[in-house]
């Protein structure tokens, strides 16, 4: 080969005669993804109520509010009733209230949520979940009736 061929040759990327293209990124990388605190608190009062033992998930008062809500025609059932999440860029914090039914060990049930909804939380949204803080906030009685209103209409 003469000099003038060399030259001419294509060597690839960045070298003499070559393109000066910088390699892609792989397409995971193009881009940032950012969750919503209300999606990991639904994920997180899914996984809170999949437990046995939860009775409900909130205060007496949010139970009460949410059971109105649910009555009213287009309401939505609030899954995300007693749970706040702090959720940072990878990372994420759970505070969680719960009422739990009369013959379970409180302990036992809170270890169960808090594993449930570690597991469920950091597989669905690849977040590290530094906390989850249970607060017992009543226990269910079996001859206790729910907290819902009487309908007014029969």
């Amino acid at each position: 080969m003469t000099d003038t061929a060399q030259r001419n040759r294509p060597e690839g990327p960045g070298g003499p005669g070559g393109s000066a293209k910088e390699p892609k990124a792989a397409p995971a990388d193009r881009g940032r993804t950012t969750i919503a605190d209300g999606v990991v608190e639904k994920i997180a009062g899914l996984a809170a109520r999949d437990v046995v033992g939860v009775h409900a998930m909130g205060s007496g008062i949010s139970r009460t509010f949410g059971a109105v809500r649910d009555r009213v025609p287009g309401g939505a059932k609030s899954v995300s009733r007693g749970v706040k999440a702090e959720v940072g860029e990878v990372q994420t914090a759970l505070d969680l209230e719960i009422v739990v039914d009369y013959g379970f060990a409180i302990a036992d049930v809170a270890r169960s949520v808090r594993e449930n909804v570690i597991s469920a939380v950091e597989r669905m949204t690849g977040l590290e979940v530094v906390e989850v803080n249970i607060a017992v906030s009543d226990v269910k009685l079996p001859d206790e009736e729910e907290d819902e209103p009487e309908p007014r209409l029969q």
